[in-house]
């Protein structure tokens, strides 16, 4: 139980993508992580092949001193999260503290968002946001999973194993 009585946080909004939010929570679970649901309200959400989350608490009232990690999952939910202060906010705390963000698929979008892409940094996703982090000064890489720095990426869904040995290696180094 490499992670016992660690916090960490997994954003989570409609459409989120089923499986880069629930593999890495119960992978995380596994060590002994308490691993927190994280929506914009308390509601009950669909990721985006159905399965439902209801969230444990409110992005807005979670206090990054408080937490060990952040996970960004992927799907149709950065699109939504990226516009909301609060989850920008906490992104960048997070980052800027030096605790770990796990980022895969989609999730990359909050991240660009939030202001956390150093220039010339590795980065990775979706091919439908590689413009994005691109821009916002990252290098692409096309590989599965890979640590930045306090930054763990995954690529997409086919990834999440590689990218759940990723974080679990982050986390357990803290």
């Amino acid at each position: 139980m490499k992670l016992k009585h660690k916090t960490i946080a997994i954003l989570a909004a409609e459409g989120v993508e089923d499986l880069e939010y629930y593999v890495p929570l119960m992978r995380l679970q596994e060590e002994g992580a308490k691993a927190l649901s994280a929506g914009l309200d308390l509601k009950p959400v669909r990721g985006k092949n159905g399965l439902v989350i209801t969230p444990d608490s409110k992005i807005g009232e979670l206090n990054a001193d408080e937490l060990f990690g952040l996970i960004l999952p992927g799907g149709w939910a950065p699109d939504k999260l990226r516009r909301v202060d609060a989850v920008k906010k906490l992104v960048k705390e997070m980052n800027d503290t030096n605790k770990i963000v796990g980022i895969i698929c989609h999730g990359g979008s909050v991240a660009v968002s939030a202001g956390i892409i150093k220039k010339s940094q590795r980065v990775t996703g979706s091919t439908g946001i590689k413009d994005d982090l691109v821009n916002a000064g990252g290098v692409w890489v096309d590989v599965p999973a890979f640590r930045e720095g306090n930054q763990v990426w995954g690529r997409v869904v086919a990834d999440i194993p590689d990218f759940n040995r990723e974080l679990v290696k982050a986390f357990s180094e803290g």
